[in-house]
């Protein structure tokens, strides 16, 4: 049944224009800020706006800290470019935990027992490479590549409108603490993670969840502090029987029990889905037998009810673990995320439609901006790798707009397998670049010439087909 609301009407009121600029990016996520570097890389005046206090999104307040599929099982790399720059930056301070990369394809049974303890680091019986990042370490890299490639922040700001001309959005309005004010640009990028300038502007777009896949789903990770990782380890495999019924005793308790290893020695990190899931890469996704609450990241009561559940599920996780699971004795909570866990909402509805058939197939586009392993290398044995392309960025009708992130052209099979975020990383250095392009060209980013764009991704070590 459909909420009715009382309405009132809202005075007219002016805006103050706060700022203008080439490129707008909205959203500091892992695929607004690629976005916004690689915008600002490219000689546009660019400008970012979020809604938190820091960057990084679900990578770093949202505590998800794996950044997986980056190769595909042999020696190659195919998500490179501005993710593999992150990680070369927090491998200098110790901020990052992965496979040598000269181990990548190795089934050499010792590494394969190191890396095995890792979610994604190994499939197929092979060493794929995957990184476990410090998300507060993570942060401050990325304020210090917005600040070297001469990105404007704007933290603590919250887009509520886009600005239209036609079918041209001519800037943002957002809020503050100082008040109502817009920002003018060029080229606009949505890096909301939602879609929420391009739902805003009134552009077509899908939102019905299929609650069987991943991405219907929300959650709230949190940290675990004082482990001893080692005898946690020894546990698992030594009394494995044990350790499975202990965990379905905590998930029916309403604990969680998928517990991983972080790039600390002892420290874990705790996930979760609401509602429960239960994923089967290979062939499908398995639905609950339990009728499940559909709840979205679009309602704030759904998100508020996450939030407190997660919580409380978090305790008593928590306290079963110095109960009952060795290592966990004087463990603590580190931290719960400030972020709640968003996995997917609105999909544009673009240019190209990314589908399940694109994936499975392994259809190789012409205006390819990346190209992805995907989250299990068996998905196709015959078509390993998938292929984004630029016009799934780009709506139909608004003609100054480009997507990045979760949110791009896709149906929900494609657009679960597809947008985590390397991937997300990838999209945007693509919608970045091509942003500085259109705008330095006063061209709308339907009349980029692709072999442009791909040589100035591929000079950015963004790896492309031939």
């Amino acid at each position: 049944m459909k909420e009715t609301y009382l309405t009132i009407k809202e005075p007219e009121r002016k805006v103050s224009i706060y700022a203008s600029a080439d490129v707008l990016v909205v959203g500091g996520g892992p695929a607004g800020v690629s976005a916004a570097i690689a915008s600002a890389r490219n000689g546009a005046k660019t400008i970012l706006l979020e809604r938190y206090g820091y960057l990084g999104g679900m990578a770093t307040g949202g505590l998800v800290i794996l950044i997986p599929h980056l190769s595909d099982g042999t020696k190659k790399q195919w998500i490179a470019g501005l993710c593999q720059e992150i990680i070369d930056r927090l491998d200098d301070i110790g901020g990052v935990l992965h496979p040598k990369y000269e181990d990548l394809g190795s089934s050499d049974p010792d590494l394969l027992t190191v890396w095995s303890e890792y979610l994604f680091f190994t499939i197929g019986g092979k060493v794929r490479l995957s990184a476990i990042v410090d998300p507060q370490v993570l942060k401050c890299v990325l304020d210090s590549m917005m600040e070297e490639a001469g990105v404007k922040l704007c933290f603590h700001c919250w887009a509520v409108q886009a600005l239209m001309d036609n079918n041209k959005i001519k800037g943002v309005v957002f809020e503050s603490k100082s008040g109502q004010k817009a920002i003018m640009a060029k080229i606009i990028i949505d890096a909301t993670g939602d879609g929420d300038i391009f739902a805003s502007a009134g552009t077509s777009f899908n939102d019905v969840p299929d609650l069987t896949l991943r991405t219907s789903t929300l959650g709230l990770i949190c940290r675990i502090g004082n482990v001893d990782t080692k005898k946690y380890s020894d546990f698992m495999k030594k009394e494995s029987r044990k350790y499975a019924e202990l965990m379905n005793q905590l998930e029916a308790m309403g604990g969680f029990s998928l517990i991983l290893k972080s790039n600390q020695e002892d420290v874990v990190w705790v996930n979760n889905y609401f509602p429960k899931w239960k994923p089967n890469y290979i062939e499908s996704f398995v639905k609950e037998e339990t009728e499940k609450k559909q709840l979205s990241a679009l309602n704030f009561e759904d998100l508020t009810f996450v939030e407190i559940s997660a919580r409380k599920g978090i305790m008593v996780t928590i306290n079963f673990l110095k109960k009952y699971i060795p290592g966990f004795e004087k463990s603590f909570i580190l931290e719960i995320a400030p972020q709640i866990g968003t996995r997917g909402s609105r999909r544009l509805v673009g240019e190209y439609i990314v589908t399940k058939e694109d994936v499975f197939s392994g259809i190789m586009h012409e205006d390819t901006i990346a190209v992805c392993p995907p989250i299990n290398g068996n998905i196709s044995k015959e078509h390993p790798l998938a292929y984004i392309p630029f016009r799934s960025l780009l709506p139909r009708k608004l003609e100054n707009l480009i997507v990045a992130g979760r949110c791009f052209s896709s149906d929900q099979v494609a657009n679960d397998i597809l947008n985590i975020i390397p991937f997300c990383i990838a999209m945007g250095q693509a919608a970045g670049t091509a942003a500085a392009i259109a705008a330095k060209a006063n061209i709308i980013p339907k009349d980029i010439n692709y072999t442009l764009l791909k040589q100035q991704l591929i000079n950015q070590n963004v790896p492309l087909p031939e």
